[in-house]
């Protein structure tokens, strides 16, 4: 399965075609300019001539691109405000359903969990997220359709404090990443939660499909100039072997895989595992 795979079914048994290797490695999303180092880098390697010290050579260069360990949310502050997750990202990637999934995966930790119904553009959403936030039992504030995201935001925001939630998580509209107007949206989401907690948001999410493949790493980018992202949640893993964007926004943005989901249902939910999708996926 995946990546690592393909690339000793190609070569096993010959010695590696190094343009052969860096089309393998484009296809499996791993980002041109990515690919491009981690091929100069190889090449310069000397003993790299089949493929099975190729793909542990990859694994070892990707290790030390994302990392060992999960990032992990925090724990409930000490303080006793909540820790805010502001989460955006683009249609279709499901978002909304990751928010909630998000917020059964804390509650599940033991952790109080508020819901701000921002998304205030279609109505379907929501109604989604009610529905979500009943299944999973948790609060949810909404307002009515095309209602103002900033204020569904701050008055959760005032409901979690006044409740003593441990955490608020703020889904978002999806928008594309290329409308300015909606970018500059999520600054002012941003700046409103700000007034009830100057350090707020805390957490800023962005979801992504794993099946875009460079979708990804533009998305990331872009909303990545709105909001200073903590880290991705990547979806539809189940889907698609091609899971390099994964390691091309890591390289490129800086930005962590955090969360994977696997799948529709709640428990297709977890913290992202470096070392298990080395093994698993790649």
């Amino acid at each position: 399965m995946g990546l690592f795979k393909n690339i000793i079914d190609r070569f096993r048994g010959s010695e590696v075609d190094w343009d052969d290797l860096e089309e393998t490695l484009i296809a499996g999303d791993l980002g041109i300019r990515l690919t491009t180092d981690l091929v100069d880098r190889l090449r310069e390697t000397k003993g790299l001539t089949d493929a099975d010290k190729v793909v542990e050579a990859c694994r070892k260069e990707i290790s030390s691109i994302i990392g060992d360990e999960s990032i992990e949310i925090p724990s409930p502050r000490k303080d006793g405000k909540p820790t805010v997750i502001l989460v955006a990202g683009v249609n279709g990637v499901g978002k909304t359903t990751s928010v909630a999934k998000l917020a059964s995966f804390l509650k599940a930790r033991g952790s109080s969990v508020v819901l701000a119904a921002a998304d205030t553009f279609r109505a379907a959403a929501i109604e989604q997220l009610k529905i979500w936030a009943e299944r999973v039992d948790v609060p949810i504030v909404t307002t009515q359709y095309q209602g103002d995201p900033s204020a569904v935001c701050f008055d959760a925001h005032q409901k979690a404090i006044s409740t003593g939630a441990d955490y608020l998580i703020c889904d978002t509209a999806g928008r594309l990443h290329t409308r300015h107007n909606l970018m500059e949206e999520l600054k002012k989401i941003s700046r409103t939660l700000a007034k009830n907690d100057e350090t707020a948001p805390h957490e800023r999410l962005i979801v992504v499909d794993a099946t875009t493949g460079s979708n990804a790493l533009s998305q990331t980018k872009e909303f990545g100039t709105a909001l200073d992202l903590t880290g991705v949640i990547v979806t539809k893993l189940d889907g698609s072997g091609k899971a390099g964007s994964i390691v091309a926004i890591k390289h490129e943005l800086d930005v962590p895989a955090r969360f994977i989901g696997t799948g529709e249902k709640e428990e297709d939910f977890s913290v992202f595992n470096p070392r298990a999708f080395i093994d698993t996926i790649l």
